[in-house]
């Protein structure tokens, strides 16, 4: 069946009203009224002094492998024979893994070294799953099995810088997140984690990011937006395993929005790259691993997998918000492991995604120019 997707003003009041228009959405009317001032506005600068450095993280993972009593396994890649191992400027690179389940999740965060929150969310993430004995936790672990990368970009991490820089003598700037391409791969760090991730073989993988500040119509400001760099109902993902990929990332996302939406100081929206256009790029970590990008022969069954990020509020944010900032993407986390071990993921209406505030568009951004006239037709639910 075929609905078109529901246009209108990023406003949660336009949402409620437009909530009726598709029935797929009951859960909507339920949405709380966002707390104004519950989410300190960002400082114009990050607080360098508490973000975590790559020895922090390394201390980090550690302590919990210590404390885990087995239950965290932390490695590095050169130790787990991978070749290259290590960043472009000699820093190993770190991966935890705990749980026992068949389905493996690939986590990653900080792929852009100044978007500074995705360790500490996921090393938070990652001491709960290796100590808590609650239900969720065991199931977490019986159902399964996480690969924790808190920081995949360790140079630009401590340069605060979105890229790496090639050791080559060039001191080339490369953005990791645009490195798996059949033409790319110019950074250590890319190979040696796409090798690993060909190993791996995930079932699902989640990406944390930060974008910069952003305000609905209310001049609330959207604290996550939720997305993928193939936009779903978008050009490419319908014509991904019949469909397959579309559908299951707009669940996963509906079922985080839906999870999230209780928190008074959580005010979400879909991503945008900003203007009347979403984004629908080949060339992001999360699209080659949609497409099953096979470089060098590494993937040649062409696995791939549905796979999801979060942006939070300010990549400049400031110190009175880096707390809840973090607490969001804990949150949604937690969410998304949740409804994988129970598989009530698979069980959410991917329509939920349509209804998730955004701002009208005329079509979308690729890596070659922009399409506009897309959707033709509405999604496909």
């Amino acid at each position: 069946m075929h609905e078109q997707a529901p246009r209108f003003p990023l406003t949660r009041r336009n949402l409620l009203a437009a909530a009726p228009l598709v029935a797929a959405l009951p859960l909507l009317a339920g949405q709380p009224a966002f707390a104004a001032g519950s989410f300190p506005e960002p400082g114009p600068f990050p607080p360098r002094a508490a973000l975590l450095t790559y020895d922090d993280v390394v201390k980090a993972l550690g302590d919990i492998e210590r404390t885990s009593r087995g239950a965290v396994a932390v490695h590095t890649l050169a130790g787990l024979g991978i070749t290259p191992g290590v960043s472009e400027a000699g820093r190993d690179l770190y991966v935890a893994t705990v749980g026992t389940g068949p389905i493996k999740v690939w986590l990653q965060g900080r792929i852009h070294g100044n978007e500074p929150y995705g360790p500490d969310a996921l090393l938070a993430v990652l001491r709960s799953a290796g100590t808590s004995g609650s239900p969720l936790w065991k199931a977490v672990r019986d159902k399964l099995t996480l690969h924790v990368i808190p920081m995949y970009n360790p140079d630009g991490s401590e340069l605060y810088i979105r890229h790496t820089v090639l050791q080559d003598g060039s001191e080339r700037r490369i953005d990791l997140n645009r490195d798996w391409s059949p033409t790319g791969f110019a950074a250590k760090e890319s190979l040696a984690w796409y090798t690993y991730w060909t190993q791996v073989k995930p079932d699902v993988g989640l990406d944390i990011h930060h974008q910069g500040l952003k305000y609905d119509e209310s001049d609330e400001p959207i604290t996550m937006s939720l997305g993928i760099s193939l936009a779903p109902s978008g050009p490419t993902l319908p014509g991904i395993r019949g469909g397959e990929y579309d559908i299951a990332t707009r669940r996963l996302q509906g079922h985080v929005y839906n999870e999230l939406k209780q928190y008074g100081y959580v005010n979400m929206d879909r991503y945008s790259v900003g203007g009347p256009r979403e984004i629908d790029i080949k060339g992001g970590v999360s699209s080659a691993v949609m497409l099953g990008l096979d470089y060098n022969g590494l993937n040649p069954t062409g696995h791939s997998h549905p796979m999801v990020f979060f942006e939070t509020y300010g990549g400049s944010i400031g110190q009175k918000s880096r707390g809840k900032a973090i607490k969001q993407n804990v949150l949604g986390v937690e969410a998304l492991l949740e409804g994988l071990a129970t598989g009530d993921i698979w069980n959410t209406d991917p329509m939920i995604w349509h209804g998730i505030p955004h701002q009208d568009y005329i079509g979308y951004l690729t890596d070659t120019g922009t399409i506009d006239g897309w959707p033709t037709q509405g999604p496909v639910g």
